[in-house]
């Protein structure tokens, strides 16, 4: 029997479709089978590079790979970011990622390439950096409601720092600004949260939002004052410092969080492998311990959906304060 030319071809669709099908099983089964690359999109040094490095030596044993972290710094992360999001999407290639990266820097800035929602492929989040509210010794404050009453009598006479116009401290401060209806002068800096605490210790400014692992050691010296903890509880090693749930701001329970992802299109199948081994690392007792010393919580995600979910819920109140605040990032 003669075939047509348009039945040959769709003949031969089909075992191409099966064989690729193949190899993707076969694939996700070998999985992983070289190094991986974890890339950070900040430099060595911060939170994130923490975080990275210490996931990656159990993660290695576990998977049976080496896990190389590629620091990938620029543009408040949007460098490494982009970089990522156009990597094979073939399980050999991590992302690190973090609120800033994922779900504030798509809403700020105004030319961004990549779509983290789209780009991506969530596996987990990892861990949950507490923020803290603090504030130079000479400020006559002792809490946030006091901090709040000096705002509203002292109208834009406080400067607060940040690392940055479009940094999650920035838009942590103007979500509190919004809510307790006050007015304060924004004062940025450069080169991540070092300069601006250091420019709050020196009087340069009177207070800031910081992760908790940049100010502890200030706030144990006295260089600083704890007045509060982004955090859904009272952290151990500052637990004379209340939640600002706990002082009337219940949204903000959720800090600098941190998760791993891959580019979109990674097969399922290694996505899930990911997940399994990444959560198994997560809940060693080691990994916790060494993640507390530098005030890091160990926060995981149920599936890779959920991840998916928690980050899209991010992305739309962050969203909600830009749109209020006008803030756009060129």
């Amino acid at each position: 029997m003669k075939l047509s030319k348009g039945f040959k071809l769709m003949l031969c669709g089909a075992a191409a479709l099966g064989f690729a099908g193949g190899v993707l099983a076969q694939g996700a089964a070998d999985y992983p089978s070289k190094t991986i690359r974890q890339v950070i999109p900040f430099s060595p040094g911060g939170a994130s590079d923490f975080v990275g490095r210490i996931i990656a030596i159990p993660l290695s044993k576990l998977l049976g790979q080496q896990i190389i972290s590629d620091n990938r710094p620029g543009a408040a992360g949007n460098i490494g970011m982009e970089f990522a999001a156009r990597a094979a999407p073939d399980g050999y290639t991590l992302y690190q990622g973090n609120v800033g990266t994922l779900t504030i820097n798509p809403n700020i800035y105004k030319v961004l390439t990549t779509k983290p929602l789209q780009d991506f492929a969530p596996i987990t989040q990892v861990v949950d950096v507490p923020g803290s509210l603090i504030v130079h010794p000479s400020l006559p404050v002792k809490n946030v409601k006091e901090l709040i009453a000096l705002a509203k009598r002292r109208p834009g006479d406080l400067n607060f720092g940040s690392p940055g116009a479009g940094s999650a401290n920035r838009m942590e401060m103007e979500g509190l600004i919004l809510e307790a209806k006050i007015k304060m002068v924004h004062i940025p800096y450069k080169g991540g949260a070092g300069p601006a605490v250091i420019g709050l210790i020196s009087g340069e400014t009177q207070l800031m939002f910081t992760t908790l692992s940049s100010a502890i050691n200030f706030i144990r010296d006295g260089k600083v004052r704890g007045l509060g903890v982004v955090a859904p509880e009272r952290v151990e090693a500052v637990k004379d410092i209340p939640t600002m749930a706990e002082q009337g701001f219940p949204s903000m329970t959720v800090g600098s969080w941190q998760g791993l992802l891959a580019p979109a299109g990674t097969p399922k199948p290694i996505i899930d492998k990911l997940y399994a081994a990444i959560i198994k690392v997560m809940a060693l007792p080691e990994v916790k311990d060494r993640l507390a010393t530098g005030g890091v919580t160990v926060v995981t995600s149920k599936s890779p959906q959920e991840f998916h979910d928690f980050m899209k819920k991010d992305s739309e109140r962050w969203a909600k304060i830009v749109k209020a605040t006008g803030i756009t990032v060129d």
